[in-house]
C-alpha cells in the first residue's frame, strides 16, 4: 500500500507544469514526508484492526480447551480422598476437557465436558442442541465413598451376601469398606409451534460395595444380669435406582403450564444377608439364630403433576402445583423360619400422597408488595397391619409384653404464609409476615409417647435501611409458638401404660425467639464488609406430671466477610464464622438391680469456628498466582450430671480440618498455559467412641487421628477457538 501511495504522489509532482524544478523539489519532499506519515498511520491502524478482529473472533466463537498433566500424593490418608480416591501415596492423572463447537449454518451447538477424568470421581457430559428447537444430553458420573474407619475383623465374605462370623472373639485383619455409584443420565427436549415444549429424562444409577452393618440382641433370658451384645456385619450393597419422567410445557405471555409424570424404581440384587457362625449364648435370644437378615426391598413410586403460573396484571402473579404420588413395596418376603403366619407373601406396602399448593404475589401500591401462599399434603399409608413378631408377646427385660405389629404412619400437613413489604420514609423498608404449620397424624405410639396434632404459628418483623450510600443495615425478629393435642402414652400388650414420660422434642410444646442483625458496608470503593449475627432461643414444654425431656435449646451464628481489591491485578477475601448449638435435656436411668430410676441431665453443645483467606494476583502479565488458607474446628461437649458421685461425664470430641492451596499459572502462549498446584491438608481428631470398644466377635474399628497430606500437580492447559 505504501508503494502505491508514493507512486501516485510522484506522478503528481513531476508531471505538474506549474512548478519550477526547485519548487517541485521542496514541495515533493514535504508531500512525501506527509504521505509516509499517513502510510505509517494507516498501517498501524490496519494492524490494530486486524488484532481487534482476532479478539472479536475469539469472543464470538466458542472456546474449547483441554487440561492434562500428572500429580503426586505424598501421604496415605482416609479423609482427604474419601470421595475422590486420592487415598494412597502415588501418582495420579490430571485430565479435564471442555470442547464446544458451533455450526453457523445450522445454529447447532455441540459440547463435550469432562471433569476429573484421571480420578475416581469422574464425570463426562455430551450436549447437542439447536437453539430454540431441540436439545439432548448424555451424562456419565462416578462417585466413590471410602469408609474413613479401618475395620479390623475376622468376619469373612465381606462384600457378598454370605458372611461367616467367629463364634468367639477373634482378632482379625484390616478390611477397607467402600461404595461406588455409577450413573448414566439422558435427557432431551423439543419445542413445537404454539409455545409448547416436550421434555424427557432418564437416569440409571448402580451402587456397589459394602458398608458397616451389624446384628445385636441380649445374650440370654430377660433377667437383670443379662446384657446385650453386638456382632459386626458388612451390608452388601448392590443397588439399582432408576429415575425417569416426561413433561409437556406451555410458555405463553401470561400463562405458563407444566404437566407430566415422574417415576422411580429401586432394585436390590441381594434380597437377604445369610450368616453362619456367631455367638450361641442366650438360648432363643442368641445372635446366631438371627439369620437370614432381610435387606432393603425393591420398591417404586409414580407421580403425576401439573404446575403453572399466571400473570393477572403486570404487578400480580399467581402460581400453583398439584401432584398425586403412589409409592408401593410388594417385593416378596424372603423365606425364613421366623416368618409369622397369616402375613401373606409380601408387605403390600402402599402410600398415596396428594399435594396441592398455590401462591400469589402482588404490588397493589408503588410502595407495597404482598405475598401469600399455602401448601397441603395428605400422606395416606394404606399398608395392611399384621403381627410380624410373635416373640413380642414374650416377657422383655422389664417384664413387659408388646404387640409386634407394624405401624403405618399417615399424616396431613397444612402450611400457610402471608408477607407484606412496605417502603417507609427515610429509606426504611418494613417487612412483616405470619407463618402457620399444622400436622395431623394418625400413627399410634410405639417406643415413645405420641401426639396426633401439632400447630405452630410464627410472627416475623424485619426493618431495613440504607444508612448511607455505603451502608445498609437489617434487623429482624421472629417469634414462634408450637402447641398441640394431648399426649398418648405408650402401652404394653396388656394395656398397661409404659413408664416413658418424655415428650419427643419434635412434638413437644415450644416457644422460639430469633433475632438477626446484618450490615453491608463499603467505606471505600475497593473494600466491602458484610457482618451477620443471629441468635435463637427455644423453651420446651413437658407432659403433665413430668419435667423430663428436652428443657431448652439455643443457636448462635456469627459471620464476617471482607473483600478488598488492591488493583485490577490483585484481589483478596477473608471470612470468619462461629456457630453454637446447644440443647439441655433431662431423663431417668433405669436400674436393673432394684428397678429404681436415677435422674440425670445432659447439656449437649456443638461449637464450630472457621476462617479463611484467599489472595489472587498477577505479578507480571503472563503469570497468575493464588493462595487459599482455611481452617475449621468443631467441638462436641457432653455435660452429663447425675446424683451419683461415681458417674462422670463423657469427654469432649474435637475435629480440626486445615487446608492450604497454592497455584501458579504461566501463559507460555496466548492459548497455552502451564499450571502448578500444591495442597497441604491436615485432619486431626480426638474422637474416642471406637477407641475402647469392640464387637462381641472381636471386630474393632480404628482411624488415624492425625492425617497430613501433601499433594502437588503439574498440568498444561491448551485452548482453541
Amino acid at each position: 500500500m505504501a508503494a502505491i501511495i508514493l507512486k501516485i504522489a510522484a506522478s503528481k509532482i513531476f508531471y505538474s507544469d506549474k512548478w519550477d524544478r526547485k519548487t517541485k523539489m521542496k514541495k515533493s519532499a514535504k508531500i512525501i514526508f506527509q504521505l509516509i506519515s499517513i502510510t505509517s498511520s494507516l498501517m498501524l491502524a490496519l494492524q490494530a484492526a486486524s488484532a481487534d478482529d482476532e479478539d472479536l473472533k475469539q469472543l464470538s466463537k466458542p472456546r474449547s480447551g483441554i487440561n492434562f498433566g500428572a500429580s503426586y500424593l505424598a501421604n496415605d490418608n482416609a479423609r482427604f480422598g474419601q470421595y475422590t480416591g486420592l487415598r494412597n501415596e502415588g501418582a495420579y492423572g490430571i485430565f479435564n476437557v471442555d470442547i464446544t463447537k458451533r455450526i453457523e449454518d445450522t445454529g447447532t451447538w455441540f459440547k463435550i465436558i469432562g471433569r476429573n477424568l484421571g480420578l475416581q470421581n469422574r464425570d463426562v457430559r455430551l450436549e447437542h442442541s439447536r437453539q430454540g428447537s431441540w436439545s439432548y444430553f448424555i451424562d456419565y458420573s462416578q462417585t466413590p465413598r471410602y469408609e474413613p474407619f479401618t475395620v479390623n475383623t475376622a468376619v469373612t465374605g465381606v462384600g457378598s451376601a454370605h458372611l461367616d462370623v467367629p463364634t468367639s472373639p477373634t482378632a482379625g485383619n484390616p478390611v477397607q469398606l467402600k461404595t461406588e455409584r455409577q450413573a448414566v443420565s439422558f435427557g432431551m427436549n423439543k419445542r413445537f409451534l404454539g409455545n409448547f415444549e416436550l421434555q424427557v429424562h432418564f437416569r440409571n444409577e448402580e451402587k456397589d460395595g459394602a458398608r458397616i452393618f451389624g446384628r445385636g440382641n441380649r445374650l440370654g433370658p430377660p433377667i437383670p444380669s443379662v446384657v446385650g451384645g453386638y456382632e459386626f456385619l458388612a451390608d452388601p450393597i448392590n443397588y439399582t435406582t432408576r429415575q425417569f419422567g416426561a413433561s409437556i410445557d406451555y410458555n405463553g405471555k401470561q400463562l405458563q403450564l407444566s404437566g407430566g409424570y415422574y417415576g422411580t424404581m429401586f432394585n436390590n440384587k441381594n434380597a437377604a444377608l445369610t450368616i453362619t457362625g456367631g455367638s450361641s449364648v442366650g438360648g432363643i435370644y442368641a445372635p446366631n439364630l438371627y439369620t437370614p437378615i432381610v435387606l432393603p426391598p425393591d420398591n417404586q413410586s409414580h407421580q403425576a403433576f401439573l404446575s403453572g403460573g399466571y400473570s393477572f396484571t403486570p404487578t400480580t402473579r399467581g402460581t400453583f402445583k398439584a401432584a398425586y404420588t403412589q409409592a408401593i413395596q410388594t417385593n416378596s418376603f424372603f423365606p425364613s423360619s421366623f416368618t409369622a403366619p397369616g402375613i401373606g407373601n409380601n408387605l403390600g406396602g402402599r402410600i398415596d400422597t396428594t399435594l396441592v399448593q398455590a401462591g400469589v404475589t402482588s404490588r397493589p401500591l408503588a410502595k407495597l408488595s404482598v405475598l401469600t401462599n399455602f401448601r397441603f399434603e395428605d400422606r395416606d399409608d394404606k399398608t395392611p397391619v399384621f403381627l410380624y413378631n410373635p416373640l413380642a408377646g414374650e416377657l422383655d427385660l422389664n417384664g413387659n409384653r408388646w404387640y409386634g405389629v407394624n405401624h403405618p404412619r399417615s399424616f396431613r400437613t397444612l402450611n400457610g404464609k402471608l408477607e407484606a413489604n412496605y417502603a417507609l420514609p427515610m429509606n426504611f423498608k418494613l417487612i412483616g409476615g405470619i407463618d402457620y404449620e399444622h400436622w395431623d397424624r394418625s400413627a399410634s405410639p410405639t417406643f415413645v409417647t405420641h401426639r396426633n396434632k401439632t400447630d405452630e404459628i410464627s410472627f416475623r418483623a424485619e426493618l431495613r435501611r440504607s444508612l448511607a450510600e455505603t451502608i445498609t443495615g437489617t434487623v429482624s425478629y421472629i417469634h414462634s409458638n408450637r402447641f398441640g393435642s394431648h399426649f398418648i402414652p405408650t402401652r404394653t400388650a396388656t394395656g398397661d401404660p409404659y413408664f416413658n414420660l418424655i415428650a419427643p422434642f419434635n412434638l413437644s410444646d415450644r416457644n422460639r425467639d430469633k433475632v438477626r442483625l446484618s450490615l453491608n458496608w463499603e467505606p471505600i470503593e475497593p473494600l466491602s464488609v458484610q457482618v451477620m449475627v443471629d441468635e435463637s432461643m427455644d423453651n420446651y414444654g413437658h407432659r403433665a406430671g413430668s419435667d423430663l425431656g428436652v428443657q431448652k435449646g439455643s443457636a448462635r451464628n456469627y459471620t464476617l466477610d471482607v473483600a478488598y481489591t488492591f488493583s485490577e491485578d490483585w484481589q483478596a477475601t477473608a471470612w470468619f464464622s462461629r456457630n453454637e448449638t446447644a440443647i439441655d435435656q433431662a431423663s431417668n436411668n433405669w436400674n436393673v438391680k432394684d428397678h429404681s430410676r436415677t435422674p440425670w441431665s445432659a447439656n449437649i453443645e456443638n461449637i464450630g469456628n472457621s476462617f479463611g483467606l484467599d489472595l489472587n494476583g498477577r505479578p507480571i502479565e503472563k503469570l497468575e498466582i493464588g493462595a487459599s488458607l482455611s481452617h475449621s474446628g468443631i467441638t462436641d461437649r457432653f455435660e452429663q450430671k447425675t446424683n451419683d458421685p461415681t458417674t462422670y461425664t463423657l469427654p469432649n470430641i474435637t475435629h480440626q480440618l486445615s487446608n492450604m492451596k497454592l497455584f501458579a499459572r504461566y501463559a507460555v502462549r496466548k492459548n497455552f498455559n502451564l499450571q502448578l498446584d500444591y495442597i497441604l491438608n491436615r485432619f486431626k481428631t480426638d474422637e474416642w467412641t471406637w477407641n475402647h470398644w469392640a464387637y462381641t466377635d472381636g471386630t474393632k474399628l480404628s482411624q488415624d487421628t492425625n492425617q497430613i497430606v501433601n499433594y502437588v500437580g503439574l498440568s498444561a492447559i491448551y485452548s482453541w477457538w
